[in-house]
């Protein structure tokens, strides 16, 4: 069923440590340091499910890339903080999945920030968008109403 998820479904989590290399030099991490943490989750996400990325060129003929992403910083996240990216798939269409991300401090669980993120199926070869392939669908939809 392509539509929208319920949202019964745990967040999926993957755990990351802030380095200096993220952070401005105030320690602070800097903005585009978050769609790292996100890109990560969602990669470990699909790993998690049988789909790795490069499997998926390989096998299917196909990738998936970020074609919208809407993000709020809330608080900042800083040198050595633990942080966990989560992300439920709140959509899945014909030929685009849409998440719900946040990235939280693992210590006290507050919300640093947020983001809704749709990533497209396309050709690797000509990077036009097609359809997601039935197996994958059907392991997506199997994976999010756990």
């Amino acid at each position: 069923m392509v539509g929208v998820v319920e949202h019964a479904q745990p967040a999926f989590r993957w755990r990351t440590r802030v380095y200096w290399e993220d952070t401005d030099a105030g320690g602070v991490v800097y903005h585009a340091g978050y769609l790292r943490f996100l890109e990560r989750a969602r990669t470990e996400w699909m790993r998690a499910h049988g789909m790795g990325q490069q499997a998926l060129r390989e096998s299917q003929g196909v990738v998936f890339v970020v074609r919208e992403i809407d993000i709020a910083f809330d608080k900042p996240a800083r040198l050595d903080d633990e942080l966990d990216a989560t992300l439920r798939v709140t959509r899945l269409r014909s030929a685009s999945i849409e998440f719900a991300q946040e990235v939280l401090r693992a210590a006290d669980g507050v919300t640093l920030a947020r983001a809704r993120v749709r990533i497209a199926c396309v050709d690797a070869r000509e990077f036009v968008p097609v359809r997601i392939p039935p197996d994958i669908s059907a392991l997506i939809e199997g994976n999010t109403h756990a």
